[in-house]
């Protein structure tokens, strides 16, 4: 793995975390930059937990927080992924090795900085990205016929901001803040909810289950959250628990074409 080429992935969330799995289960050397408090609710399939826990571990890939870019040598050669707090990539001027590829997949649906010329290689992950102007690919997030695609030309499907339908359920199955304050953690993930229970406060304000499902993402206790934000996920098939402790069917898929895109544009790369 030591002398594999470097890809650099920004944001460790669930979505971006099928992009890690992928790449480091394939011998790329990896380091996740993220931002000081994470928000993800998909908490237990997300790397950036990392962040909290000082280490961690999803489907065999293991995580370790790291201070400096230094510490990257010795992750490493445990075969590890190290995650650095590291919002704007500043870490790019003080690598050892450059990166040969950088992977946008903080998933803002809009490009919070990544420029083309980062990394011979830029892949931009969902919408805010337009290939060949500010990436050289972009991976499709949109759920559906084309969720995956890879394009080389152009941008991904605008935000819908509508979930994708599960057990009849869509735009319910996701719980969004409505106000700020310190979200208080009542029904962790894993969890049978009933319709009406409570499954958290924001500050004295209860978060209610919508109907009855599992609790497949929520936030962490103690989190401080801004009105609008993403808090809960609720999947109204209780025989599916072991979802809520693997990588979706979305991530894998968006993470196969992300080592894709990177293999295909090696390779036009080395054909110039």
């Amino acid at each position: 793995m030591a002398q594999s080429p470097l890809i650099i992935v920004r944001g460790g969330g669930d979505i971006a975390t099928g992009t890690i799995c992928r790449l480091h289960n394939c011998g790329f050397r990896l380091l996740v930059l993220e931002v000081a408090n994470p928000t993800a609710i998909r908490r237990t399939v997300s790397i950036s937990e990392t962040l909290q826990l000082g280490s961690h571990n999803v489907e065999g890939v293991k995580a370790e927080r790291i201070e400096r870019v230094t510490d990257c040598e010795r992750i490493w050669q445990n075969s590890r992924v190290p995650v650095l707090v590291d919002p704007n990539a500043d870490c790019l001027g003080t690598l050892a090795t450059q990166p040969s590829c950088i992977v946008d997949a903080i998933l803002a649906k809009k490009n919070l900085g990544t420029t083309i010329n980062m990394a011979p290689i830029t892949i931009g992950i969902g919408p805010g990205f337009t290939a060949g102007l500010d990436v050289h690919a972009v991976i499709e997030t949109n759920r559906g016929h084309d969720l995956g695609r890879i394009i080389y030309t152009g941008s991904a499907t605008a935000n819908t901001s509508i979930p994708a339908e599960v057990g009849g359920f869509s735009k319910e199955r996701v719980l969004y803040a409505t106000q700020a304050g310190t979200f208080r953690l009542m029904r962790d993930i894993g969890s049978v909810v009933y319709q009406d229970e409570l499954l958290a406060k924001i500050g004295n304000s209860p978060v209610i289950a919508p109907f009855t499902g599992l609790v497949r993402g929520i936030l962490r206790d103690g989190a401080t959250v801004h009105k609008g934000l993403k808090i809960a996920d609720i999947d109204p098939r209780l025989d599916e628990l072991k979802n809520c402790w693997t990588i979706s069917d979305k991530a894998r898929s968006i993470g196969g074409s992300v080592l894709e895109a990177f293999l295909a544009l090696q390779v036009r790369n080395t054909s110039l």
